[in-house]
């Protein structure tokens, strides 16, 4: 045992590195058995004073590295020192389970960048429509929402910073696509998980869509932008520790329908207001504390052709307020513990009117949520925590004439754990073992779901990783008001990857075969009783996915390639037999293309998309869901241009060839005199979408500008 004396001062400074040479931010630097220590700086420097002298042990520490330890006699001199720490077992990044996610940002299985999803041309900068681009999604083009492995729309859950996220799509016309909510300048880091993914979330059937904010801000800047749509206004006031970002947009397409022709008879074409707020701190050495606000007022309104044998139009007029708020921390509780927990609420209320007839939705839900991290071992890394997640729905109908009045609500409480343990049993081979226990008062049902995940290192480039789990998600909210007590639906999802990356290219193909169990049936001829509802319903989806991407081959040019195989049937909802849901495609197909062309001082972008005909019911036949539509194409482009160093021209063109894409058919309810259920195809109001903005930059630093975001 050491014993310690108090002696005059010594001064001990120095960096941390890793073994890339990298300096480490945040390692912990102190003598051992004393108080006397610091922490590194953004830099990886330190520097702290002591009393002590005689013979100490100086230790460093970084979480997912093995603890440095160096003995020394300090003798009232001043000490420099260069500290390098080694990564542990755990905290390799040779080996990553990549079965069923694509990352962005996060460092590791990275296949697409954060700047990709305002950079693909023909997403005009909604995150969805850029995901689409990838393998495993379908392209529902008159939907705009993320359709996953033949999953329905609602099956994809969305988090920001870990936070649940409800009603994160626009309002929208009928045959209209929607849009994401969030703007995706906000976000750093993106995650798509297409199945198999973390015990720790939840309420996802089929896919889960995480969001991480940005961290501290280190500029500060103003950003305009002046686009054929509306107008935006951003600023990020930074500072040494914090920073604070706004952003204030004012749409209106209005003008634009006056231009470009729309298939709808709009008397209101859409309008919103919409705002978001980000706070960002660091707290002490390790700690951030994050809170994002997101608020949006909407309106439309339009004639609707019912397409009856009755002539008559309905108007329709609706209006949405949306508000969305979101705080996070999360900190180092020691070098072998961290903390992370949030807490988030979203507010909706839909006020629809037809003709005079009035429908009013609200939608509130909170989700709290802490998360423990416990570096066991160098080679064993634990995860655990709790959440709860509540939510209330109701809707109110009233008619006009008669003055009846109808209400359903219902309010739902779920209550879950989990824990999940990485265990690196070799550089070669990781595994993920874990699994979430969840109790619904609605229910008053406890559900387990395991989850397992692997990974085996092939070769030095490439690596082979297989997951499995049990997945399940309450009844949607149209549902749930009518029969409160239906079980939540459950998918159990099998994935084998391959993955191979060098340099910047990256090939990955992945297999699935995804189970579904209590499925929600009713009986169409009495949607509104509830015993007419049950969980009888199941079905399943397997496929193949095939991936590459290639930014190193070609000087200035990158471009990924996107294939997907879909086989899937469904009996569930009001399908009288087993048959693969209308929102489903066999095959899709997407080509990105992006090049840089310096001496223009220019970015150009192509994405062609291909899916085969999807299924439709032709009322005239007996085969239910027997028949196709031709397939979808389309050829979009943009091209962003760098007037001044700080000012940026740009255009977006979809569907250049004006190819009219048929998504299914509408057919009249009753015969005609011939006995012919009349129908009529179902296609975007107008075949292409042109967008052009001007976008200015003010800020101390002449060459910052939104060139990136563009």
């Amino acid at each position: 045992m050491n014993i310690l004396i108090a002696m005059p001062q010594t001064t001990i400074c120095g960096t941390v590195w890793d073994e890339q040479k990298s300096t480490i931010a945040g390692a912990n630097i102190y003598l051992e058995g004393t108080y006397d220590g610091s922490s590194s700086e953004a830099d990886g420097t330190f520097c702290f004073s002591t009393t002590y002298t005689d013979s100490v042990v100086l230790v460093g520490s970084f979480i997912g590295f093995n603890q440095y330890r160096q003995e020394m006699v300090l003798q009232g001199d001043s000490v420099k020192i260069e500290i390098t720490l080694v990564q542990s077992a755990s905290g390799l990044n040779t080996v990553v389970i990549s079965a069923g996610s694509f990352e962005a940002g996060t460092g590791k299985s990275e296949v697409l960048r954060p700047l990709d999803i305002v950079t693909t041309a023909g997403a005009t900068a909604d995150i969805a429509a850029a995901l689409n681009t990838l393998p495993g999604t379908q392209i529902v083009g008159e939907e705009g929402r993320l359709f996953v492995r033949g999953g329905d729309g609602y099956e994809t859950t969305t988090f920001i910073d870990g936070m649940l996220v409800k009603e994160s799509y626009d309002l929208s016309a009928p045959n209209v696509p929607t849009r994401s909510r969030f703007s995706p300048f906000m976000f750093s880091g993106t995650q798509f998980s297409t199945g198999g993914y973390s015990a720790e979330y939840g309420q996802g059937l089929s896919s889960a869509l995480i969001l991480n904010t940005k961290e501290v801000a280190t500029e500060t800047r103003s950003d305009f932008s002046f686009i054929s749509v509306g107008l935006e206004a951003a600023h990020t006031q930074g500072w040494e520790k914090a920073s604070l970002a706004g952003k204030l947009g004012y749409f209106n397409l209005d003008p634009y329908y006056n231009i470009i022709r729309q298939d709808i008879d709009w008397t209101d074409p859409p309008t919103t207001l919409d705002g978001n707020l980000a706070f960002r701190q660091k707290v002490g050495a390790h700690g951030m504390f994050k809170s994002y606000g997101k608020f949006s007022r909407s309106s439309l309104a339009f004639n609707q052709d019912p397409f009856t044998l009755s002539p008559a139009l309905i108007h329709m007029r609706l209006q949405d307020q949306y508000g969305h708020l979101n705080a996070s921390y999360k900190d180092l509780l020691s070098d072998k513990w961290t903390i992370r927990t949030g807490v988030s609420y979203t507010y909706a209320q839909d006020d629809i009117k037809i003709d005079n007839d009035a429908v009013r939705e609200h939608t509130r839900g909170w989700h709290g949520k802490v998360v423990f991290g416990h570096q066991y071992s160098d080679r064993i890394f634990l995860r655990m925590g709790g959440e709860i997640i509540t939510s209330s729905h109701d809707q109110d109908f009233v008619e006009s004439e008669t003055g009846f009045r109808n209400r359903f609500a219902f309010s739902e409480r779920i209550l879950s754990t989990f824990i999940e343990t990485e265990w690196n049993l070799s550089r070669e081979l990781v595994a993920r073992l874990g699994g979430r226990i969840e109790y619904n008062n609605l229910q008053q049902r406890i559900s387990a779901d395991p989850r397992l995940s692997m990974a085996l290192r092939t070769g030095e480039d490439s690596q082979l990783s297989l997951a499995y789990g049990h997945f399940r998600q309450s009844a949607p909210a149209d549902l749930l008001r009518i029969a409160q007590d239906l079980r939540s639906e459950k998918a159990t999802h099998y994935i084998l990857n391959y993955q191979w990356m060098r340099d910047r290219r990256t090939f990955r193909v992945e297999a699935y075969w995804k189970n579904y169990q209590q499925l929600i049936s009713f009986d169409p001829v009495l949607p509104y009783v509830r015993e007419s509802y049950s969980n009888e319903g199941d079905g399943y989806a397997r496929g193949i996915d095939l991936f590459y991407r290639d930014a190193e081959s070609f000087r200035n040019i990158d471009f990924w390639i996107s294939y997907g195989y879909l086989d899937t049937e469904r009996a569930y909802r009001d399908f009288p037999v087993s048959a693969s849901p209308t929102f489903t495609s066999k095959h899709n197909f997407s080509v990105v293309y992006k090049q840089f062309i310096n001496s223009l001082r220019s970015q150009i972008g192509f994405t062609y998309s291909y899916a085969s005909g999807r299924p439709y019911h032709d009322p005239n036949t007996l085969q239910f869901n027997g028949k196709r539509t031709p397939s979808y194409q389309d050829l979009s482009a943009n091209v962003s241009y760098l007037a001044t160093s700080q000012i940026i021209v740009y255009l977006s063109i979809s569907n250049i060839l004006n190819r009219e894409n048929i998504f299914g058919y509408q057919y009249q309810t009753e015969p005609n005199s011939q006995g012919i259920y009349e129908g009529k195809p179902i296609t975007l109001p107008a075949p292409r979408f042109l967008l052009a903005g001007v976008f200015v930059t003010l800020s101390k630093s002449k060459s910052v500008n939104q060139l990136p975001h563009l």
